[in-house]
C-alpha cells in the first residue's frame, strides 16, 4: 500500500479480461449458481429464436467429461463478416461484449437477451468452447480457449491449442441438406474461475426447462445427462405430474433423457403450480398497450441518436383461486423469470385489487362487509397466477434480470387486468357468476379471519411457560424464559424420551415425545390435523398458532430439533414432521429455526495398550466406519468386536446421547431450509399422496436403482 495515487495506478481492462477479472458482475457468483447461470445464457439464446418462430426443439446435454452442449434448429448464428469489425458473426458474438442482434435492429420483436454479453461471458469463463453452425448448406466451426479464437489439436480442454495469429478462420467442416439450419455450442467451464465444489444441478436445469416449455407452447426441450452415477431427478418429479408431456427415459448409452413439451401454455402452467383444489377455472387475461420511450438508436454511420420509439407491450395472465390460503405467483418478461417482481407484477396487483375491492363494495350487503377494508393479502390468499409480458428491449435491474424496471409497463398491465377481470365479473354466464361469487366469498372470509386474529392478538396477552395451562402433560419443559436460548427436541417414542431426559440440559432443553408416525397432513383437512393428538400437541407446545395466524414472535423456543432414529422409520417420521411444519408453520423454517438432529450410527472402542484408557469414536455412516477401520488396521491398532450399531436412540446411554446428539459442544445439527421442505413435500406427495398412478410409475421406473445391500432388514 502507498499513499501515492495517480493516473499510472489505474488499470483498463479490455474486452473479455473484465469478465475474467470480475465474473460476479456478469453471472452473480462463481459457485454452482454462477455455473448454472452460464447454461441459462446459452439456452436462452436458443429459446429467443424459438420465441420468434424459428425452431421447435432444443437439446441440452450434460456430457460425462463435465462439458455442456446446447443444440438448436433455429436460423443459426450469422457466419458472414460484420462490416465494422471485419470479423465473422460467430466471432463477434463470442468475443465482443455488448454485441448481438437484440438492440432493436429488427431481428427480434421480443427476447430474453438484451445486453449482448451472454455468449461472450460464457466464452470468457470457459476453458474451451466449440461452436458449430449450419447455414447455407454448410457446417461452419470455430473454437475458443478462455475467449481467444484458435485451433485445438484434439478433443477436450487439455488438448494443445494454437491461437490465430494474423486473422481468425471460420472453418467449413461439412455439408448439410438444403434448408437445414441451427447451432451447436459445447463448452467446458474454466475451473480457474469457478469453485471446486461448483456443479451442474440437474434438478434446476429440468425445472427451468419445464418452465420454458410451459411459456413457449409447442417447444420441445430434451435434457440428457451422461454423467456417471447421476440420478434421474426428473423421474421422481415428472412421475407426480398430471401432464403426459414430460417424461424421463433411459437412452441407449445409459444416459437419462428427459423431454418437456406442453401445448397448453400458461393455463397448464398455473394448474401445475396450484397447491390446492380449485374454486375457479383458470382464467386467461390478455391484452396489450403501447407507450413511447426515448432510447439511443444506432445509426448506419455508427452514431447513437436519441429517438422517440413507440413500444407495444403484450400481456398474458393465467389466474385461478383455490381452497387454500397459499399464494403462488410466477412472473416473466419475454419468458425470463423475474423472481423479485418489478413494474409488471406491481401493475397486476394494482389492477387485481382495484377490481376485487370494487366488486366487494357493490356486493357489500350480501357479503356483510360493514366498514372493513380488503387488504392485498386477503385477495392473494389461495391465488395461483402466471404473469407474462412481452415487449422489445425491457429495462432490467442488472445482468441477472430479476426485476423489471420499465415504468410504463405497470399502467398497461393494470389496465389489461382490470378490464379483463371486470368483464369476467360482469358476465351473465352461469359458471362465471358462480365462480366470481365464490371468489368474493373467499376474499371477504380471509379479511374477516385476519381482522379477528388481529383483534384476538391485541386483546389477549401472551402467556409464558409457567402461566400456560394448555401445554401437553407429556412435555418435559425447560426452565429458561429466554426464547433465543431455548430448544425443543421432538423425540421419537417414550424409550428415547427416558434416555433424553437424563442426557439433556434442563435449563434450556425441552422434550416432547410423539408416539409413532403422526398424521399425513399432505391430504388431511385442517380440522383433521387439529384433531390429531400428536399434531395438536406440537402446535400447542410451540405456542405460535398455525396456518395464516401463525405468529413467529410468539414461538416459545428458539430452535425446534427433530430427533428420530437413524433408520427408515425415523426418516419417515422426520418427513411427516417436516410436512407439518412446511404446511402449517412455515415461518419457522423460513427463519432457519427448524433442525434435524444427527445421531451416530456406530460406536467404535479403540483399545490402547497398558493402562491407558480406551478411546471411543462415533461414526455417522457406513462409509465413515469403513474408512476408520481401514485407518486403524493400517496403523496396527485394535478395536473391540463387535462394533456397536445403534438401531434407535433408546439403545444409547444418556452420556452417549448427550455427547453425540444433544450437547451443544459436540453435536451436529442439520438446518432445514425452505428448499429442503419443498423437496420433502413434493416427494411425500408422490410417495404418500392419494394419487396411486404416479407412485406406481415411479416404483417401476426406479426399481433398477435399488441397492439391496442398503436394506436394513
Amino acid at each position: 500500500m502507498t499513499a501515492e495515487y495517480s493516473a499510472h495506478h489505474l488499470q483498463v481492462l479490455e474486452g473479455l479480461e473484465a469478465v475474467r477479472k470480475r465474473p460476479g458482475m456478469y453471472i452473480g457468483s462463481t459457485d454452482s449458481r454462477g455455473l448454472m447461470h452460464c447454461v441459462w445464457e446459452i439456452v436462452d439464446n436458443a429459446v429467443d429464436e424459438a420465441l420468434g418462430g424459428y425452431g421447435s426443439r432444443i437439446d441440452v446435454v450434460l456430457h460425462a467429461d463435465g462439458s455442456v452442449e446446447v443444440r438448436d434448429r433455429a436460423r443459426g448464428i450469422p457466419v458472414d463478416v460484420e462490416p465494422r469489425t471485419g470479423l465473422t458473426g460467430v466471432e463477434v458474438v463470442f468475443t465482443k461484449l455488448h454485441a448481438g442482434g437484440k438492440f432493436g435492429g429488427g431481428s427480434y420483436a421480443a427476447s430474453g437477451g438484451l445486453h449482448g454479453v451472454g455468449a461472450s461471458v460464457v466464452n470468457a469463463l470457459s476453458e474451451r468452447l466449440d461452436v458449430e453452425v449450419d447455414r447455407g448448406g454448410k457446417t461452419y466451426a470455430m473454437s475458443f480457449h478462455r475467449g481467444e479464437p484458435g485451433v485445438f489439436d484434439g478433443p477436450g480442454p487439455d488438448s494443445p491449442f494454437r491461437p490465430f495469429e494474423r486473422a481468425s478462420e471460420l472453418r467449413v467442416v461439412g455439408k448439410t441438406a438444403k434448408g437445414v439450419t441451427g447451432s451447436r455450442i459445447r463448452y467446458w467451464a474454466d475451473r480457474q474461475i469457478f469453485t471446486k465444489d461448483a456443479t451442474f444441478n440437474l434438478g434446476e436445469l429440468e425445472q427451468r426447462a419445464r418452465q420454458t416449455a410451459f411459456l413457449v407452447p409447442g417447444l420441445q426441450i430434451d435434457i440428457t445427462d451422461e454423467r456417471p452415477g447421476s440420478a434421474p431427478v426428473a423421474a421422481l418429479e415428472s412421475a407426480a405430474e398430471s401432464s403426459a408431456e414430460s417424461e424421463t427415459t433411459p437412452a441407449e448409452t445409459g444416459a437419462t433423457v428427459t423431454t418437456f413439451r406442453y401445448d397448453g401454455g400458461i393455463s397448464e402452467f398455473a394448474e401445475f403450480l396450484a397447491p390446492d383444489a380449485a374454486i375457479t377455472d383458470t382464467w386467461r387475461l390478455t391484452g396489450s398497450g403501447t407507450f413511447t420511450e426515448t432510447v439511443p438508436v444506432l445509426q448506419p454511420g455508427g452514431a447513437m441518436v436519441p429517438t422517440d420509439v413507440e413500444r407495444t407491450c403484450e400481456v398474458d395472465v393465467a389466474v385461478r383461486w383455490g381452497t387454500g390460503y397459499e399464494t403462488v405467483m410466477r412472473s416473466f418478461v419475454n419468458i425470463i423469470a423475474t423472481p423479485k417482481g418489478g413494474t409488471h407484477q406491481a401493475g397486476f396487483e394494482q389492477g387485481l385489487m382495484k377490481v376485487i375491492r370494487s366488486q366487494v363494495d357493490q356486493n357489500a350487503r350480501r357479503l356483510k362487509v360493514g366498514n372493513d377494508k380488503l387488504d392485498k393479502d386477503d385477495i392473494l390468499a389461495g391465488l395461483t397466477a402466471v404473469l407474462t409480458v412481452r415487449l422489445p428491449e425491457p429495462q432490467f435491474e442488472g445482468q441477472t434480470k430479476e426485476i423489471l424496471g420499465t415504468p410504463a409497463v405497470r399502467a398497461i398491465v393494470a389496465n389489461v387486468v382490470a378490464k379483463e377481470l371486470t368483464t369476467r365479473f360482469a358476465s351473465t354466464k352461469r359458471d362465471d357468476k358462480t365462480q366470481t361469487a365464490l371468489v368474493l366469498d373467499k376474499v371477504v372470509s380471509e379479511m374477516k379471519a385476519r381482522i379477528s386474529a388481529r383483534t384476538h392478538k391485541e386483546t389477549q396477552r401472551r402467556k409464558n411457560a409457567l402461566e400456560s395451562s394448555s401445554l401437553p402433560a407429556k412435555l418435559a419443559d425447560c426452565r429458561t424464559s429466554d426464547v433465543s436460548q431455548s430448544e425443543l427436541f421432538i423425540v421419537e417414542g417414550d424409550s428415547a424420551l427416558g434416555t433424553a431426559k437424563h442426557a439433556r440440559n434442563s435449563e434450556y432443553q425441552a422434550l416432547l415425545p410423539i408416539r409413532g408416525k403422526i398424521l399425513n397432513v399432505q391430504k388431511a383437512s385442517i380440522s383433521d390435523m387439529l384433531g390429531n393428538a400428536e399434531c395438536a400437541a406440537i402446535i400447542q407446545t410451540i405456542g405460535a398458532g398455525s396456518g395464516r395466524s401463525f405468529d413467529l414472535d410468539a414461538a416459545r423456543y428458539g430452535k425446534i430439533i427433530l430427533m428420530s432414529d437413524a433408520d427408515v422409520d425415523g426418516a419417515h417420521i422426520r418427513t411427516l414432521l417436516l410436512t407439518l411444519f412446511f404446511r402449517y408453520m412455515r415461518p419457522l423454517i423460513e427463519a432457519g429455526r427448524v433442525y434435524a438432529a444427527v445421531p451416530p450410527l456406530h460406536r467404535v472402542i479403540i483399545m490402547n495398550p497398558g493402562s491407558k484408557p480406551n478411546e471411543t469414536v462415533y461414526t455417522y455412516s457406513e462409509q465413515e466406519l469403513h474408512s476408520l477401520l481401514a485407518k486403524l488396521t493400517k496403523s496396527g491398532r485394535r478395536w473391540q468386536e463387535p462394533v456397536q450399531r445403534y438401531k434407535g436412540l433408546g439403545e444409547m446411554d444418556a452420556d452417549q446421547l448427550a455427547t453425540t446428539t444433544m450437547d451443544r459442544a459436540g453435536r451436529t445439527l442439520r438446518r432445514v431450509t425452505v428448499r429442503d421442505a419443498e423437496a420433502v413435500s413434493g416427494v411425500f406427495e408422490l410417495l404418500m399422496g392419494s394419487d396411486v398412478a404416479p407412485r406406481r410409475d415411479f416404483i417401476v421406473s426406479s426399481s433398477d436403482r435399488l441397492d439391496r445391500e442398503a436394506i436394513d432388514a
